[in-house]
């Protein structure tokens, strides 16, 4: 059975990992059982198709004109010209994944071609990273983490005021100005970067408050960067935490229980053991160190310092990507690229997450970032 991916490569991640080209007009792509690849694509991407994308074979729609002829509309036709093209290769029925939009099935079923949703399709492939993959995940993590590496080393740099508000430059520091610092240095290095995480104190208890206002000296500032190449289109993702000044012995605590479940996920990270194993490692750890696990409940008590969220996900043109570490999670693959980032949060102390992005290989894992300083002093 013939397997199609269809969409707009700029924005449907499936289809651009399918052929590696970048154009932000409607596409599809036929694979047939020998593996042999056809690309339909926009006349004026034709040269440039042929010479970069990943495809055997590149038409353009014109090249499958159904009776009626096209329509205008780029998408449209572009449906129209994959239906017409399974038409004349009499192909009755055809595999497709989760991001078929209805612009193409409508398409598809008005030409009597039956689309047989395959749930692991664009899922399963995507979570092994190729070699070319890994190297361009490996590079953004490692950017990613430069930049929190600055971001955390001007915090350490700081003065306090009289408040125990930071200073820098005879101005507060804020979280805006830290996550501008972090916006101006990932722009420079050619990265697209979503609001950064940098949240001091009680806000970090919120795992994912980005932080505004002051930061304050003797308070955990969570600093979570997760930025997308603008050249590869992956993603870095790294979490660490600073304390200005004396650290609170709560916070030491909770810190290296949040060091040891880490530890104890990337140990137990490899070819199929699953998800949730992997979170239960995590889990017995925060247990162990007195620290709860799940969200709080009505009745819970405002000094309760709990890991609220899974161990972590997958990563690779998006952010978040399967599999994930938490219950019911599955088994996971040789060439899986996750995060490992436990955390610990409580309404009065704030919240202290350390995370890093990992390969899982043929026996554990492999560390993609650049070794970058775990503790809380930076200074």
């Amino acid at each position: 059975m013939k397997t199609i991916h269809a969409g707009i490569p700029a924005s449907n991640n499936t289809l651009y990992r399918a052929i590696r080209f970048l154009v932000g007009d409607p596409a599809a792509l036929i694979i047939d059982d020998d593996g042999t690849r056809t690309l339909i694509i926009r006349d004026i991407e034709m040269g440039r198709a042929r010479e970069h994308a990943r495809a055997d074979v590149v038409h353009c729609p014109g090249d499958f004109t159904p009776e009626g002829g096209l329509s205008g509309d780029r998408e449209t036709a572009t449906a129209q010209a994959l239906a017409e093209a399974l038409r004349r290769a009499d192909v009755a029925s055809v595999r497709a994944d989760r991001t078929l939009a209805m612009s193409f099935v409508h398409e598809l079923q008005q030409a009597g071609v039956e689309i047989v949703y395959d749930p692991d399709l664009g899922v399963l492939d995507r979570r092994v990273k190729d070699a070319e993959e890994v190297q361009h995940l490996r590079a953004a993590q490692a950017r990613t983490q430069l930049a929190i590496e600055k971001a955390c080393r001007t915090i350490a740099a700081c003065t306090a005021d009289a408040d125990g508000v930071l200073q820098l430059q005879g101005e507060p520091v804020t979280s805006e100005r830290v996550r501008a610092l972090i916006d101006a240095d990932l722009l420079q290095a050619g990265f697209d970067n979503p609001t950064s995480i940098v949240a001091g104190g009680p806000q970090g208890a919120d795992c994912h408050d980005h932080g505004h206002g002051p930061l304050r000296t003797g308070e955990p500032i969570i600093i979570d960067v997760f930025p997308r190449s603008k050249t590869t289109r992956y993603n870095g993702d790294c979490t660490r935490c600073v304390v200005h000044g004396d650290i609170p012995d709560v916070v030491v605590s909770m810190h290296a229980a949040v060091l040891a479940a880490k530890a104890a996920a990337e140990a137990a990270t490899r070819p199929g053991v699953t998800g949730e194993d992997v979170h239960a490692a995590t889990s017995g750890e925060i247990l162990a160190h007195g620290f709860e696990m799940g969200l709080p409940d009505d009745n819970s008590p405002d000094d309760r310092i709990a890991m609220v969220h899974g161990t972590g996900h997958g990563i690779g043109l998006d952010v978040h990507e399967p599999p994930l570490l938490d219950a019911g999670a599955p088994a996971l693959l040789q060439g899986d690229v996750l995060t490992i980032e436990p955390g610990l949060y409580g309404a009065r102390v704030g919240g202290i997450r350390v995370e890093d992005m990992v390969l899982v290989t043929a026996d554990g894992c492999e560390d993609l970032g650049i070794g970058l300083h775990m503790g809380l002093n930076w200074a």
